[in-house]
């Protein structure tokens, strides 16, 4: 008898006060594919907090749409602005707010993180991110928004299917020596 496979949804968020990212992926048990991406553009509204309003308003939109099963967000960077800094942490809490009014488990992921998870690199441009994603889940470049945070969002979600599928162990290892030492049936 064939097992099925259950199907997650995750939404991605890159936050911003500018312009906020996201992207949705399904999941079926090791595939993920993108179900759409996007960004909400926030540039007109002059308002810091009818911007938090508007944040608050499109993640709601976005869940009540897409109904997913978790929400993984960027971490705010950590700049020298501080006025900045406190803006987009803002940001983060009214979106990370919405999930939780709808019950949904949140994960938070460093932009290094999410970026090494993606391309391997902490440091990779914006657009080493998309390519990647391009590549990872088959998508259309030509097709993809001009605004890169929709892609950030995207990537939010895809490191955080790469942190659910991978595997665990309660073996900790110091190094490849001491597994090997630890594991000598394991190594041929």
């Amino acid at each position: 008898m064939e097992r099925i496979q259950a199907e997650r949804i995750i939404l991605g968020i890159d936050p911003g006060t500018t312009v906020m990212g996201y992207g949705v992926l399904r999941v079926v048990g090791n595939k993920a594919e993108c179900i759409t991406l996007g960004v909400v553009d926030l540039r007109k509204i002059k308002d810091h907090y009818l911007t938090l309003k508007k944040i608050f308003e499109a993640t709601i939109t976005l869940i009540d749409k897409y109904k997913p099963d978790e929400l993984a967000i960027e971490a705010p960077f950590f700049g020298k602005n501080v006025q900045s800094m406190l803006k987009l942490g803002r940001a983060q809490g009214v979106a990370m707010t919405a999930a939780l009014t709808r019950e949904i488990p949140i994960a938070e992921y460093a932009p290094l993180k999410i970026k090494m998870a993606i391309t391997g690199n902490g440091n990779a441009a914006k657009e080493q991110v998309a390519d990647m994603l391009c590549r990872l889940l088959k998508l259309d470049a030509t097709k993809l928004p001009k605004e890169l945070d929709a892609t950030d969002g995207l990537a939010a979600a895809y490191c955080h299917f790469l942190q659910a599928n991978r595997p665990t162990s309660n073996k900790k290892y110091r190094s490849w020596k001491d597994f090997a030492s630890k594991n000598p049936d394991k190594i041929k």
